[in-house]
């Protein structure tokens, strides 16, 4: 589905950002996308060469809004944070979505950010997908608590060089045990690059567009 190529304004300057809209007229679900770190930079089309927001831009319809912005170099998705949210809320605000379906998702250095967004904002999310990324080291277990009522996809290559296994394997551990509902799925010949075979799962879609935010309860 053809994709525009949007700017969102902040007090840290301009957000440039990729969006699609559903295939419906009734409110959708929303799918938020944070790029890995060789994406950043001024040109937004390197976005559309692989991963989700090719697989988005390759479809003929989609039944979920998408947004993707786009980093300046230097910059990660934890230093804009803030901006990213701001960004949601004028989506929900300006645009047919339900706001208890949105999906957040991250790619290596996005998926660092989309656990930081989604452990800062627990309440916001009905479901985290993370690939090929580990969870900040500056988010402390307390937070991770805080994910337990967020379903989560995490996706690993088995011959990734940059990413442990067993680092992945302790953070499913720590999730499931204080009750939280993970899916940890290794892709055996998988390296680093796993994108394009991850979001083109049918599985995947139809779970990106299956699940409701839960009643948030705080402990």
């Amino acid at each position: 589905m053809p994709v525009e190529k949007r700017s969102h304004d902040t007090s840290n300057g301009s957000l440039p950002y990729i969006f699609s809209s559903a295939n419906t007229n009734q409110p959708a679900p929303l799918v938020l996308f944070l790029h890995g770190a060789r994406d950043r930079g001024t040109d937004i089309n390197v976005l559309l060469k692989w991963g989700l927001p090719h697989f988005v831009d390759s479809s003929e319809s989609l039944p979920y809004v998408f947004v993707a912005p786009q980093l300046p170099e230097g910059q990660t998705w934890v230093d804009r944070a803030d901006d990213v949210i701001a960004l949601l809320d004028e989506l929900i605000a300006s645009q047919p979505i339900d706001a208890s379906r949105v999906i957040l998702s991250g790619f290596s250095l996005g998926t660092a950010g989309a656990w930081h967004i989604a452990a800062s904002h627990p309440g916001r999310f009905a479901g985290l997908v993370a690939v090929s990324g580990r969870v900040p080291k500056t988010l402390e277990e307390s937070q991770l608590t805080a994910l337990k009522e967020i379903p989560i996809q995490i996706f690993q290559g088995g011959k990734d060089e940059k990413l442990s296994i067993d680092d992945a394997q302790h953070i499913v551990d720590t999730l499931r045990g204080v009750g939280g509902t993970i899916d940890f799925t290794v892709l055996p010949d998988g390296d680093h690059f796993i994108a394009d075979e991850v979001y083109s799962k049918p599985e995947l879609q139809q779970w990106l567009v299956s699940q409701t935010r839960r009643t948030f309860v705080i402990a």
